[in-house]
């Protein structure tokens, strides 16, 4: 059973990017360290590559601080082309991104200082 739009064309129109609260890092967590709560957890052979908000990295290697863009639209984990129009838009733009999809929507980590262009790019897809 497929839950969630597959659309192209109805995911782009319906994305709603919406920036939430906070600045965010990328850090690894080394084999044996308690992983801290993350909003991103995932297991690599090196470490556990975690995404948390910038003041829970202390004394963990992080970079990229980043802002956290939620596309809102019930995209389908099936869907085809979503993501990547949504980051050659951003890349067009030379804005780096980072996305993370979840059960119910997609999720872009945008570098920190590019946040509001990346929403402006988001926008002009969605109307496009």
């Amino acid at each position: 059973m497929t839950t969630g739009e597959t659309e192209l064309a109805a995911l782009l129109a319906g994305m709603t990017p919406r920036l939430r609260p906070g600045r965010y890092v990328f850090a690894t967590v080394p084999a044996g360290i308690a992983v801290p709560a993350a909003v991103v957890t995932l297991a690599e052979d090196e470490g556990t590559t975690v995404v948390v908000p910038d003041a829970a990295a202390d004394g963990l290697d992080a970079e990229y601080p980043c802002a956290w863009i939620t596309l809102e639209v019930r995209s389908s984990l099936a869907a085809v082309g979503f993501l990547a129009a949504v980051t050659r838009a951003l890349a067009d733009a030379g804005i780096s991104a980072n996305p993370v999809s979840g059960f119910h929507h997609d999720h872009l980590f945008v570098p920190w200082d590019r946040r509001e262009d990346a929403l402006a790019v988001l926008a002009a897809l969605a109307a496009s």
